[in-house]
């Protein structure tokens, strides 16, 4: 999976125009979100298949900043404070999350400075010891 980070203009339409040229290529959004910093939106959205989304979002006239893998993790929902745990463990790590939101699955996505070091940290949550 990828993450996008997509530039809009802050006006009407925008997402709508996002939507749409992602419809007629036939590319999916599998979660993420956008939001207004300084006058400028920046969407972090995820996709299947980044570099066909960027290409289509290009071509379409769009700006696309960044498109990188992210960590993905599922949580126990039923448990509180188990974004603040997994968050410790990264940060303990010396990882520095730079974007989280969820997909469509319910599942955590996380795009880190130090990818390696995160896979390792998420391994340990994912065998239970994410100390």
């Amino acid at each position: 999976m990828h993450d996008l980070e997509i530039r809009l203009d802050d006006h009407p339409g925008e997402l709508a125009r996002m939507g749409e040229i992602l419809g007629r290529a036939g590319v999916s959004i599998e979660g993420g979100g956008v939001f207004v910093v300084g006058g400028q939106g920046v969407g972090h959205f995820l996709f299947r298949d980044g570099p066909a989304a960027r290409e289509a979002l290009t071509a379409g006239g769009m700006t696309v900043a960044a498109c990188r893998e992210v960590l993905m993790l599922r949580l126990d929902q039923e448990e509180p404070g188990q974004l603040g745990k997994i968050s410790r463990s990264m940060a303990n790590a010396g990882v520095n999350i730079e974007v989280q939101y969820s997909d469509h699955d319910h599942r955590l996505v996380l795009l880190v400075d130090d990818p390696h070091r995160a896979a390792e940290v998420a391994g340990r949550w994912a065998a239970g010891s994410a100390g």
